[in-house]
């Protein structure tokens, strides 16, 4: 029997986490505008968690679209695919915004390219999207078909997908999460692809149902995206699909903290969503394994928001993986001259760019342009032992003890107090009125750890 779907009213949240400006108001407006086809591309050869690629493709080789360009060899892994149509260069080093030097692959554009604009749009998210009929799909078939796509996490984990969807025995899946809070401010291309391409997003939910035999599949919404809520909820009309109203507040998005608010699940230290019969993806990636298992098309392009007061037009833009941050920025106008930090991400937990011909790559979620007036914080100073950063961790973690076990470089500290378990969201620098560089402290003793 199909199950009708429901949109829940109550508004299920965390707890700790803050309620940092949201900015969303910059770009959220802004219809997703397909890129035109740049000179050049350049795919990194690891654009995911795990094993990197190794090379697929020789120098001068003539690609098209969603050519594999890096194969995947381990389990933990994703090929990459051309984005364009063109020809390959010699393989080059690249730095990627967390600060990893990986190969990429160069891809000089074709004069001409097979689809661009609308087409290109209609290719990817455009057409009908079935909500039956979908048990044609064997499991296994859906799973390898995501790990063939190079299917990951688009929300910004970079997760390959396919190991999510691949069923452990030991650990049953009862509920399926499509998270669709979007929480980072300033950020809205999840948003821009639930009001305008909601059809693979529940198509893709539903796929992933069936992979890992989940019983149930919400789809989750913060509440400051009624536009969405609304799409999300008209797509899954009569799908066994519900729609879940979240309360805004950051980071709502954390795979922990959304299952702690939609289902009052505890992840235990250390573990994952599986541990208590839960797989989460994002709604980009849920659309993008519609693509992957209906239209047997692998994931080349991603929305990209390009937004903050420092950029002259912010937009939402369909980019093929590979293009420069510069070539974004200047199709949006380029810089104002009050820009003082351009960040790839959110303004949470996204990190400053040193150079803008970096490469768009399956993560990249956002470009964000902040002013001088923006990124103002106060002098840093010693440690009030005010507690706020405490109240606020969504881990419960005690981010103080933390950076303090960094700057002494006492690495046992900072073990007895879970560095590892820290997700870098920012809420504790963010409050913190002592202006402790607390997120970069904390990296550092995940380092020292390791």
């Amino acid at each position: 029997m199909t199950a009708i779907a429901t949109f829940a009213t109550r508004k299920s949240t965390f707890a700790g986490g803050v309620h940092p400006s949201e900015q969303k108001h910059l770009a959220a407006e802004s219809a997703v505008e397909v890129l035109p086809a740049p000179e050049q591309v350049l795919i990194p050869l690891l654009q995911h968690i795990g094993a990197p690629c190794t090379l697929a493709v020789k120098p001068r080789t003539e690609v098209a679209p969603g050519d594999v360009v890096g194969q995947a060899d381990g389990f933990v892994s994703a090929p990459v695919h051309a984005s364009l149509a063109g020809a390959t260069a010699r393989t080059a080093m690249v730095t990627l915004p967390n600060g990893r030097h990986v190969p990429a692959v160069p891809i000089k554009a074709a004069d001409s390219q097979p689809l661009e604009g609308d087409a290109l749009w209609e290719d990817i998210f455009g057409g009908d999207w079935p909500t039956e009929g979908l048990d044609v799909y064997r499991p296994q078939q859906i799973a390898d078909a995501a790990r063939a796509a190079g299917l990951v996490g688009l929300g910004g984990a970079a997760f390959p997908t396919h190991v999510k969807l691949t069923p452990n025995e030991k650990k049953p899946i009862g509920t399926l999460l499509v998270n669709g809070c979007e929480c980072e401010p300033y950020l809205t291309a999840d948003y821009r692809l639930m009001i305008e391409a909601p059809g693979p997003v529940i198509t893709g939910a539903l796929l992933a149902r069936r992979a890992t035999g989940a019983s149930k599949v919400i789809v989750c919404v913060e509440d400051n995206k009624p536009q969405a809520i609304e799409s999300i909820r008209t797509a899954a009309a009569g799908a066994p699909v519900q729609v879940r109203v979240m309360k805004t507040k950051y980071p709502q998005g954390g795979e922990k903290q959304l299952i702690a608010a939609a289902l009052g699940r505890e992840v235990p230290d250390g573990g994952l969503p599986l541990d208590v019969g839960v797989v989460v993806i994002n709604v980009g990636t849920a659309a993008a394994l519609a693509r992957a298992v209906v239209r047997q098309k692998p994931l080349t392009h991603r929305i990209v928001t390009v937004t903050g007061s420092g950029v002259r037009r912010p937009k939402n833009l369909l980019v093929p993986v590979g293009t420069s941050y510069r070539t974004l920025i200047d199709h949006c106008g380029g810089l104002n001259d009050e820009t003082a930090m351009i960040i790839a991400g959110g303004p949470m937990m996204g990190f400053s760019l040193g150079s803008l011909d970096m490469p768009v790559t399956k993560g990249t979620s956002g470009i964000t342009v902040l002013s001088a007036e923006d990124v103002w914080r106060p002098d840093e100073t010693a440690c009030l032992r005010c507690g706020r950063c405490v109240d606020v961790c969504p881990m419960r973690l005690l981010p103080t003890k933390l950076a303090l076990a960094a700057r002494a470089g006492n690495v046992e500290l900072a073990r007895r107090h879970h560095v590892s378990l820290c997700m870098e969201c920012g809420c504790c620098a963010y409050v913190c009125p002592a202006g402790l560089p607390l997120v970069q402290l904390i990296r550092l003793g995940k380092v020292m750890v390791k």
